[in-house]
Order: structure tokens, then sequence, then C-alpha cells
């Protein structure tokens, strides 16, 4: 497992954000692509994402139906 220090994580999480802004990849997509780029499972990669990012990552995955939805949301 690769450690980063914090100048690491801070391109790891700007490489996510500029896959999704590009329009092409989802948060999930994005943190996939980005963990293979450098080479660590994207379970530890985990560790380095930034609040923000977990934030938008679990919406994504109540809008495709892979997290429970949160019963506070309302329907948009």
């Amino acid at each position: 497992m690769m450690l980063f220090d914090k100048k690491i994580q801070v391109e790891f999480v700007k490489r996510i954000n500029s896959l999704v802004l590009e329009g092409e990849h989802t948060y999930i997509d994005a943190i996939l692509e980005t963990s293979e780029e450098y080479k660590i499972e994207p379970e530890n990669a985990a560790k380095y994402l930034t609040k923000p990012i977990i934030e938008k990552l679990e919406k994504e995955g109540m809008d495709f139906n892979l997290l429970p939805r949160k019963s506070s949301m309302l329907p948009i």
C-alpha cells in the first residue's frame, strides 16, 4: 500500500474532480480510474478522499440505487 503525503493527496483529489468536471466520468468512475493511475486499491483510496467528494459519492450511490436513500431527503 502506498502512503500519500499531503501534496499527493491534493493532486489525487484534483485529478478526481477534473475527470468529473470534464463530464465523461461519474465520481465512482473517476475514483476507480485515479486509483488505478496512482496504483492503489480503491478501498485504500477512500481514506484520502475529502468530505465534499465523499458526500457527492454518497449522493451518486443513492441516485444509482447502490446505497439506500436517507429518509431525511425530499424527492426532487
